[in-house]
């Protein structure tokens, strides 16, 4: 064998100066070895059969001595140092990824990626955060769209070793496609199929996105709607359960979900939530009968600040778009926010929302559902039965209970939810203790004072309970003496 067509070349790491066999194609083809990888620039080739020595970025090697003998080498065998997940990462998972088309500016890997904040514990009264929990590569189909976790794993252990991890991380993340390397191999595990295989390579991103398409039910007007961006804030990206919420919500009404419901624990941004939702719908020119223009929405709450709020700061990219329903039905906008007690009913009329057509909105956006909207034996529900043709998605950080029941079984399941506890196990929300306090007048009760008037001068009758019926832990509490001036 020519001497100049083989090469053992030398590059230091973290286990010291290691030999990596390194061969020209031409030599390959004429001894049939067998190939691990084609970095993606370059010339060099790595035999597998020489026992996938720890190799090293070859940008800059440093050439130590020439082999005459690659048969020699080959049948002797080579057992250099193991390589770490960090070096699988950057000299095998990167070149392949690379290879397969995840290296460009639409479809590309994030490498590193946190998605908790890790959890805040308190020992000896001194907060601290955990570690935070993070992906070795998520392949993204574009800036909003990921589609797949990729975990790897040293090259001494199989590569199945690393896919429970990447399927764990797969579901918190929300991601159909998990796989899990340790450089030449690679594992994929399919949600859509619930099958495990092994492949000789990654997909690349238009086939992983075309098999996601087929197992979600997109079809090609949806998944173009599916693919219009987010609005951009660098310093608002939304989190990784927040992207859930919003890809669940805009896929169930782009499919002809009517009714969608949201649960998210209070301070985890319900209206991040909303804003981006209502933003792509926007933009993708989405509406309710298919027609060639934009969407009218209407945000409803039943509190001035959880209008005025959202309205002046997280929908402000809205622009002139924008209009609080105050006094008068105005229709020439399109984003709408409005209190319930402005446009519903009362004594002296019949209510502001009767003069907008049934079907004038094509989605409403109800904040903090479980406070009324829903339930039953409220006036504000007639006006989501009065908008029945429309979209309605509700957001609330209740979960179900006796009292918020009617609001679930008006919504159905939510399509997502992300609870205190998970958020507090994130390191997204802080911890908290509960203090269970009773006062003198919680425990054994207030008496008037004989002849006692209330404000407008009538007696207050002395119908609570004396001490004897306070629980049994009350009953040697002293009776309070009326407060001063009472």
């Amino acid at each position: 064998m020519e001497v100049e067509k083989v090469g053992v070349v030398a590059r230091e790491g973290a286990a010291g100066v290691f030999p990596t066999i390194c061969v020209l194609p031409e030599v390959l083809a004429e001894k049939n070895v067998p190939v691990l990888f084609v970095p993606a620039k370059g010339i060099r080739f790595v035999p597998k059969s020489i026992g996938l020595p720890c190799l090293r970025s070859l940008d800059s090697p440093v050439k130590i001595r020439l082999a005459t003998d690659l048969l020699g080498t080959c049948r002797n065998g080579f057992s250099g140092p193991s390589m770490n997940e960090a070096d699988i990462c950057r000299t095998l998972v990167r070149p392949r990824l690379e290879s397969a088309g995840w290296d460009g500016d639409k479809h590309f890997y994030s490498e590193q990626t946190f998605f908790t904040d890790g959890r805040i514990v308190v020992p000896a009264g001194k907060p601290r955060r955990l570690k935070r929990k993070f992906t070795d590569f998520l392949l993204r189909f574009s800036r909003d769209i990921t589609l797949a976790v990729v975990e790897a794993k040293s090259d001494r252990r199989p590569a199945g070793n690393g896919l429970q991890q990447a399927k764990e991380y797969a579901e918190i993340l929300g991601l159909k496609f998990a796989y899990a390397t340790n450089g030449p191999q690679i594992v994929e595990y399919d949600f859509f199929t619930s099958r495990e295989s092994e492949l000789d390579a990654f997909p690349t991103p238009d086939e992983l996105w075309f098999r996601y398409q087929q197992g979600q039910g997109l079809t090609g007007a949806i998944a173009n709607a599916r693919l219009v961006p987010d609005f951009h804030n660098p310093k608002k990206v939304p989190r990784d359960y927040q992207r859930i919420a919003i890809d669940r919500a805009i896929e169930a009404i782009l499919k002809g979900q009517r009714r969608v419901l949201l649960t998210l624990a209070t301070g985890t941004g319900k209206t991040t939530v909303a804003f981006q939702v209502c933003w792509k719908l926007w933009s993708a020119g989405w509406n309710a009968r298919g027609d060639q223009r934009k969407p009218r929405i209407l945000f409803l709450a039943d509190r001035n600040v959880l209008v005025d709020d959202p309205k002046d700061k997280d929908f402000a990219p809205f622009g002139d778009a924008r209009h609080k329903i105050q006094g008068e039905a105005i229709k020439s906008r399109e984003m709408y926010f409005a209190l319930y007690q402005t446009i519903s009913h009362d004594e002296r009329r019949p209510g502001l929302y009767r003069e907008y057509a049934r079907d004038f909105f094509d989605l409403i956006v109800i904040d903090e559902c479980h406070r009324g909207s829903a339930r039953d034996e409220s006036n504000w529900r007639e006006i989501l039965e009065y908008f029945e043709p429309a979209y309605q998605l509700g957001m609330t950080a209740t979960p179900l209970r006796e009292d918020n029941r009617d609001t679930y079984l008006y919504f159905g399941n939510p399509l997502y939810t992300y609870s205190l506890k998970q958020g507090i196990a994130d390191g997204f929300l802080a911890p908290y203790r509960v203090h269970r306090v009773f006062t003198t007048y919680d425990a054994a009760g207030w008496r008037p004072n004989r002849g006692q008037t209330d404000i407008h001068g009538r007696e207050i009758p002395d119908a609570t309970p004396r001490i004897s019926s306070a629980p049994a832990a009350y009953r040697s509490w002293p009776v309070p003496k009326p407060l001063p001036g009472t």
